[in-house]
């Protein structure tokens, strides 16, 4: 009898083991810090060089567009912090920095000492609020 209480403890210790590490990396992955810039700006030190979201609006005027090329530099701002950004990649039809109707976006990547680096399709433009209904 006590065989065949081993080979239950090893089955059951091997699928245990296997049940955590699938899901240490799939909650790993979605793990990230969700911030304002001008919280990330507040507390600077505790998350440079963390992978985190970035929310904010994109200041009027400041995207960029390196010629012949896919990367993009401009500003983020939230509550009077701005965080210069950059990205390399295509961008969403709603990320525009026209005055009056600035961008809302969230940006996925980490923050360095000279400003947020995007990662790949780390862009995520908000629809302006003419697509919402009318109260």
């Amino acid at each position: 009898m006590t065989h065949r209480y081993i080979k239950i403890g090893v089955t059951a210790t091997v699928l245990l083991a296997a049940f955590l590490g699938l899901m240490w990396t799939t909650f790993s992955d979605g793990a990230d810090y969700f911030k304002d810039v001008d919280e990330v700006l507040a507390n600077r030190t505790a998350v440079e060089g963390k992978t985190l979201q970035l929310h904010g609006f994109v200041v009027p005027h400041s995207i960029m567009q390196k010629p012949n090329t896919l990367e993009y530099i401009f500003k983020v701002q939230n509550n009077g912090q701005v965080v210069n950004a950059r990205y390399t990649g295509i961008v969403p039809d709603t990320f525009k920095d026209t005055p009056g109707s600035e961008a809302e976006v969230v940006l996925k990547g980490t923050l360095t000492a000279d400003g947020f680096h995007t990662e790949p399709n780390g862009v995520m433009a908000k629809c302006p609020s003419k697509y919402e209904k009318k109260s």
